[in-house]
């Protein structure tokens, strides 16, 4: 007997239903990160079928051997506890071993962590979903350090990103900061680049981050001179629970931790990166 299940391959033709079901699920994303997943890794991004009607999504990233991600693992919820995760799961981690990952992460709800525990993940550090329903600027004094991020920018921020995050991932935050509706640099005296950060549009509210930088001050600035580009509106701002300037700035600011996720591994962790230099994380589906 033939299953009903099958997965293959997303396309362009399927980004309706992706966003539509992303929408029911009340996440943030927008159809222009559907649109970059697909360009940047085609055979990555994969739709679960159910006799034939979509069912649900998942996509990857390839940082490097020594990371992969997993992310956008979503099921539709009128096809929801037939094993369409799971299958969604293994068709990502076959693909992302074909690659030749090493270790494939992802940050989990914990609803989804059930299933993420049966396929062998472990746990990495745990984070939270902070926001603020309508933020309003904080005094500050602008920074002659601050300047607006180029293009360049993106190949000077390997030295602390890549300590940050574990490897260089300096494509995915250039096709980010491009989306951007604010994305900023940090120099220090002689000009070199010490931290930058984003605040990128979503669906749902504003979203912060990433945000790098050499120093907690710096990164506190940059993140002070982005809020103020988000007067008045939502924001989410992802932080890893061990990231103590970012978590208490964000408390004594207006945000609440809404949700708590929890950052995940699966294979050999040789690239761990530094949770305490991540002031603001990529987002669920990127790390």
């Amino acid at each position: 007997m033939n299953s009903p299940l099958r997965v293959r391959c997303l396309t362009s033709a399927d980004l309706a239903f992706a966003d539509s079901v992303r929408a029911q699920a009340g996440w943030n994303q927008t159809l222009d990160d559907w649109r970059r997943f697909l360009a940047a890794d085609p055979e990555g991004c994969f739709l679960a079928e159910w006799n034939g009607a979509p069912a649900g999504t998942a996509t990857t990233t390839v940082y490097a051997p020594e990371l992969a991600w997993i992310g956008m693992v979503l099921v539709h919820p009128d096809y929801r506890r037939r094993g369409i995760a799971r299958a969604l799961l293994e068709r990502c981690i076959e693909y992302l071993r074909g690659r030749g990952a090493r270790c494939i992460k992802l940050d989990a709800t914990p609803l989804g962590k059930q299933v993420y525990d049966q396929l062998g993940f472990k746990d990495e550090w745990t984070l939270a979903r902070w926001e603020c329903a309508k933020f309003h600027p904080l005094p500050n004094v602008p920074d002659p350090r601050v300047r607006s991020w180029r293009e360049s920018d993106a190949h000077n921020i390997e030295p602390f990103d890549a300590q940050a995050f574990g490897v260089c991932r300096k494509g995915i935050v250039q096709a980010l900061a491009r989306q951007s509706r604010c994305a900023l640099a940090l120099e220090d005296a002689d000009g070199a680049l010490i931290g930058y950060g984003l605040l990128r549009n979503g669906s749902q509210a504003l979203y912060l981050g990433p945000v790098a930088a050499t120093s907690a001050d710096g990164a506190i600035q940059l993140i002070r001179e982005l809020l103020a580009r988000g007067d008045g509106e939502r924001i989410f701002w992802d932080i890893p629970d061990p990231n103590n300037p970012a978590a208490s700035f964000a408390q004594q600011h207006g945000f609440t931790a809404q949700r708590a996720l929890t950052r995940m591994y699966l294979g050999e962790n040789a690239a761990p990166g530094d949770a305490r230099k991540q002031f603001a994380l990529a987002g669920p589906e990127l790390g």
